[in-house]
């Protein structure tokens, strides 16, 4: 779906050391001075060099004021059902509505099985997860007449007086990443908490695609259903970071981000520095899309100069096609800023219609739509790049005015701003054909003969693609060291602007209804 709409949340994710207890307990309280939204503890119970989660968790919520509170996930299999339900509400209620709980099925069964807990299958501790999550509820739901009764096969309540109320809808956010767990994730869950270190490429799409499958087949709303991640420290700048935990954002649906550390002067930098740059940007990005969606080609900027060249848009599909899609590509509206298109756009080949039988799933359909949510992402930066440059051209952006702007962008100069944001958005084109390149165009290939000439062009003009994003760098030095003198940098990025806005329609046109019907890999529709 990608952007999901949620608000935009920041935590942090902390190691509860028992040899280090007050500095644990301090950075719980910096996060909340510092205005973070979320402080997190692990929870494993068998690892004696830890501190118990949930006393912690109590001991922190008496020091801190505004903060939420959750673990990272709790460990079912030790911590019986009932009880948690109990805990979190009574936190809830003495922390004043600031209890939140993360919930896992259960791993490190040896450890488990150490401390007396039963070991389960991987199906078998779904199964537990299921059953506990209805059990939790059930005795929240003090609206209820009737005493709370469950007969699970690892479960059961036989009558239990429901209580205490929560003070507010504690939400369910759930530790998953295998398809058992994502469908469980969409059917019952209030959110879904895996960590990006564990997470293999293309398996965040993956898993919302899950479950949003689950949700709706259960009647929920997908959107419904928050979007948590673990992140770790950027390894860049700080612009990548934010840049990239934008893109999570309103790619990915992340609401939520959870940076896993216990180093205090990171803590500060991600609450007083990165947290208000990616809410400023995916503010500002939604803004932009929601202007985008009036009537005119998706996400382009009118040509700005003079000589632009029209060319014959590329050939409609079938309309019918798309209809029954609910996708459609965005159209090439045929502008060109410059003659230099560096290939025949008449010789392009183009792949076998579907015929009127072939139906789509609702995971068939998020997966097309996915691959114009990225484009658009592309589509969007793109204008943004051009609009920098032609500020910086014009004598717009000077020392003072161009401050605001430029920071909205997590920039700080002028010139050298100007080549950062290039080059981290010519990285970001560059990920996106390799990820391709390397698994999706293999997969459609394979899956559908019909498509490997339109595969083979494809990744000719990707090739063609690198070298212009080449060019626009070595324009880019070229301005540095000759600050005067815009022609060639401005040359660059309109040859990279026609040759970009014209691959990116036609892949849609071409693979949007593939990807719908094959997915991204195989098994994943």
């Amino acid at each position: 779906m990608g952007d999901y709409g949620h608000d935009l949340e920041l935590g942090v994710f902390l190691t509860p050391a028992a040899d280090r207890a007050e500095t644990v307990v301090e950075l719980a309280v910096l996060a909340d001075r510092s205005g973070l939204d979320l402080v997190t503890f692990q929870d494993h119970p068998y690892q004696a060099r830890f501190l118990d989660t949930w006393t912690l968790l109590s001991h922190v919520a008496a020091l801190t004021e505004r903060v939420r509170l959750s673990p990272n996930v709790l460990n079912l299999p030790l911590r019986p059902p009932a009880v948690v339900a109990r805990a979190v509400a009574s936190l809830d209620v003495l922390s004043g509505g600031r209890a939140e709980l993360g919930i896992g099925a259960g791993g490190f069964w040896d450890a488990i099985e150490a401390m007396g807990g039963r070991r389960l299958t991987p199906g078998r501790s779904v199964e537990a997860l299921e059953e506990a999550i209805d059990l939790i509820r059930a005795l929240w739901d003090v609206d209820a007449e009737r005493k709370a009764r469950l007969h699970g096969e690892h479960y059961r309540l036989a009558g239990a007086a429901r209580g205490p109320a929560p003070r507010h809808p504690i939400g369910i956010w759930i530790g998953a990443y295998k398809p058992r767990m994502l469908r469980l994730t969409g059917r019952k869950g209030d959110g879904w908490l895996p960590s990006m270190a564990y997470l293999e490429p293309g398996q965040l799409a993956a898993g919302n695609a899950a479950i949003d499958e689950a949700a709706t087949e259960a009647g929920r709303d997908p959107r419904a259903i928050r979007r948590l991640l673990n992140i770790g420290p950027s390894g860049g700048s700080d612009s990548d970071w934010v840049q990239e935990l934008t893109r999570l954002a309103l790619e990915d649906g992340i609401g939520t981000f959870i940076l896993t550390t216990d180093d205090a002067a990171l803590l500060r930098r991600f609450a007083g520095e990165i947290a208000p740059a990616v809410r400023e940007l995916v503010t500002a990005e939604r803004a932009g899309t929601a202007a985008a969606s009036e009537p005119g080609p998706a996400g382009r900027s009118e040509p700005d100069t003079a000589a632009a060249v029209t060319m014959s848009p590329a050939p409609a599909a079938a309309g019918d096609e798309y209809e029954r899609l609910g996708v459609t590509p965005t159209p090439d509206d045929g502008a060109r800023l410059t003659d230099a298109v560096p290939w025949d756009e008449s010789t392009r080949p183009r792949r076998p219609r579907s015929g009127p039988d072939v139906t789509y799933s609702d995971r068939g359909r998020q997966v097309g739509r996915h691959l114009v949510d990225v484009h658009d992402m592309l589509r969007r930066e793109l204008s943004e790049l051009r609009d920098v440059v032609a500020q910086v051209r014009d004598g717009a952006l000077a020392a003072g005015d161009a401050r605001s702007a430029l920071n909205a962008m997590a920039m700080r100069q002028n010139d050298w701003t100007v080549g950062a944001f290039c080059a981290r958005y010519c990285r970001a084109v560059a990920q996106h054909h390799g990820l391709e390149d390397d698994a999706i165009f293999p997969h459609l290939a394979r899956s559908d003969e019909g498509l490997a000439p339109v595969i083979d062009r494809l990744t000719e003009e990707h090739l063609v693609i690198h070298d212009a994003i080449e060019d626009v760098d070595r324009a880019l030095v070229h301005h540095i060291n000759h600050p005067e003198d815009f022609d060639r940098l401005q040359s660059a990025i309109d040859v990279l602007t026609d040759t970009l806005l014209s691959h990116l329609s036609y892949e849609e046109h071409e693979l949007v209804e593939p990807l719908a019907r094959l997915g991204f890999h195989p098994g994943q529709v």
